[in-house]
């Protein structure tokens, strides 16, 4: 018999970039909500990153369609708006923009294209994750959507992108966006959550495509686009449904608590983790929730906790918990 160690899992590495981000590295998330697992994690760390302007986008052509208007800063229009039911929305954005009231609509979209454009500028990373290679299209003008809003399928078309197709949108955004910011890298990922609509075939048909897509990327554009494998850790390091959510097609928050370990290991500089550890105890203490407010006791953790923010923010200037710091004074005013 062996003495030698027996593993019961594939663990998937990854290896180290040429670059790491920290507190002074702007990071824009656009994509799939497995971008909004990580890069809310960055958020709640009171990192610079900005997380799908204009909400949860699946598949690359409309991430690309986001990402140009957003470099163009785009005015969106009525014209740009559609009505079903007694809600405004726009086919470029998900749900959460929609509005009984048109000016209500507009406003929201465009002040978020307008403060993303903003940042966009400033920013040193892109990171995209895509969802699926499937497109839906209007039936009446042939336009890619990137949220169908409930209108019947029948007023669709799907097909799935080919290789490249994604790769030629690809490569004209990638340079339109390096034309005006020469900094700029990107970061791919294809999501592990299962599009099951798709079936399990048409499922990993997608993502073939997709991780295809990216690797062709990643040779076209070898010092500006680089590749954290995700979907591979879910795949073939966590290959078990305790490590998906009740649905069984969405990682649970163990897996992304460990996907996120994996992505900071190899991503995030020691300096900026050793800061996120001091605002992630700071965050812990603000999710308490008082039995008793009026007390004497919490009166006095509210004092605390604000000394540790103020302390914080002197530290690091470049942190900010005046949101917090309002709602804390509120309870000792």
């Amino acid at each position: 018999m062996s003495s030698s160690k027996i593993d019961f899992r594939t663990e998937v590495t990854v290896s180290n970039f040429p670059f790491r981000i920290n507190y002074q590295t702007p990071v824009l998330f656009c994509g799939s909500c497995f971008a909004e697992n990580i890069g809310g994690i960055m958020q709640s760390y009171k990192m610079p990153v900005r997380v799908n302007p204009f909400g949860v986008i699946y598949n690359p052509f409309s991430v690309a369609k986001v990402l140009r208007n957003i470099l163009q800063n785009k005015e969106y229009t009525p014209n740009d708006l559609h009505n079903r039911n007694g809600l405004w929305f726009s086919f470029d954005h998900y749900t959460r923009f929609s509005s009984e009231s048109k000016d209500e609509c507009l406003l929201k979209i465009n002040e978020a294209c307008s403060s993303a454009h903003e940042f966009i500028k400033k920013a040193n990373l892109i990171a995209v994750t895509f969802g699926t290679a499937r497109v839906y299209r209007l039936v009446s003008t042939g336009q890619v959507v990137a949220n169908c809003h409930k209108i019947p399928a029948k007023e669709f078309t799907h097909t799935l992108l080919s290789v490249d197709e994604i790769v030629s949108e690809w490569t004209k955004l990638i340079d339109e966006v390096l034309a005006a910011t020469p900094i700029i890298r990107f970061l791919f990922t294809v999501s592990p959550i299962r599009h099951w609509k798709d079936g399990a075939i048409g499922n990993q048909f997608s993502k073939s495509t997709l991780i295809l897509a990216v690797h062709r990327l990643l040779e076209l554009y070898s010092d500006k686009a680089f590749y954290f494998p995700g979907y591979e850790i879910m795949m073939d390091d966590l290959r078990d449904y305790r490590f998906y959510d009740t649905d069984m097609l969405h990682p649970s928050q163990l897996a992304v608590d460990y996907i996120w370990q994996k992505f900071s290991n190899a991503l995030v500089d020691r300096q900026a983790m050793l800061i996120a550890e001091k605002v992630h105890k700071i965050q812990q203490a603000l999710s308490h929730k008082p039995v008793n407010p009026k007390t004497d006791e919490f009166k006095r953790f509210v004092e605390r906790t604000i000394a540790e923010i103020d302390s914080i923010e002197m530290q690091y200037p470049f942190i900010n918990f005046s949101e917090e710091k309002s709602s804390l004074k509120s309870y000792i005013s």
